[in-house]
């Protein structure tokens, strides 16, 4: 079960990578009151970045870690 684990968690990474990198035109993104000019990529990279740790959080919070 744990190399199942591993191998869906290496495979997702490979394709969030391979959307990241596939996606390079800048892109503007308006975030409460500012608004920032960046390549997609990093948008995609930076929402996927907080997305796994809100769910590494939220995995200990549960456990009770």
């Amino acid at each position: 079960m744990q190399k199942i684990k591993l191998v869906v968690a290496v495979v997702a990474a490979v394709i969030t990578l391979i959307i990241v990198l596939q996606n390079t035109e800048p892109v503007v993104t308006r975030v409460l009151f500012a608004t920032i000019e960046m390549p997609r990529a990093v948008l995609l990279f930076g929402t996927s970045a907080v997305g796994f740790l809100m769910g590494v959080l939220v995995s200990m919070h549960l456990s009770g870690k």
